[in-house]
């Protein structure tokens, strides 16, 4: 039988309890991930599968009024860029594995889209907060976005009504407005969305 460490605390031997090792959850490849079910909706993360929640209502009109927005003014620039809103897969990492579905997001390099994803850093990214988990828009997917070289990425927070825009070319700067603001998308010159006017249509 092995024996426990101990320590001699206050002259009287202490057994100390061994820590116990924690298993490690399983880690998916990308061709694993391709044979889940088309409904189950995932995100992976250094290998390891995500369960995402159902979006609500208001995260399902902020995200046509945002993406019909966002559309209108790309078409009308007539340039190499597009827009997709979820779901549509981004690749960012295939070893580890690292796929997200951002809420909407706008890809400016057509090398990086094949039939069933974008294969690499969108130029821009909106994910709007799930109630249920909110850290994961705010901490986890900034991280992973900054560190894969999305330029820009917005996070949308009904519930708080404010958007936090996240400059991540060069230095991590980012800046929190109300939906009272005109927020400029930095990666053009004259893209101005106005969320008060959204917040009144949607009654936010």
């Amino acid at each position: 039988m092995p024996m426990k460490p101990t320590e001699i605390e206050n002259g009287k031997e202490v057994h100390i309890m061994s820590t116990a090792i924690q298993p490690h959850p399983e880690t998916i490849t990308l061709e694993q991930y391709e044979t889940l079910p088309m409904e189950k909706r995932v995100e992976v993360f250094d290998g390891i599968i995500y369960d995402m929640a159902s979006p609500s209502q208001i995260h399902q009109s902020l995200l046509l009024e945002l993406c019909t927005l966002l559309n209108s003014y790309v078409k009308s620039r007539k340039g190499n860029c597009k827009v997709f809103p979820a779901p549509f897969d981004v690749k960012l990492s295939e070893n580890p594995l690292t796929i997200v579905q951002p809420d909407i997001m706008i890809v400016c390099d057509n090398d990086k889209l094949d039939e069933n994803r974008c294969n690499g850093a969108p130029d821009f990214i909106i994910e709007i907060v799930s109630p249920e988990n909110p850290s994961d828009d705010y901490i986890r997917k900034a991280y992973y976005y900054k560190n894969y070289g999305v330029r820009e990425y917005w996070v949308v927070d009904p519930k708080r009504r404010m958007v936090t825009v996240n400059y991540l070319e060069g230095d991590l700067i980012n800046v929190a407005y109300s939906f009272d603001a005109t927020i400029k998308v930095n990666i053009y010159d004259d893209l101005l969305i106005n969320f008060s006017d959204i917040a009144v249509l949607l009654n936010i």
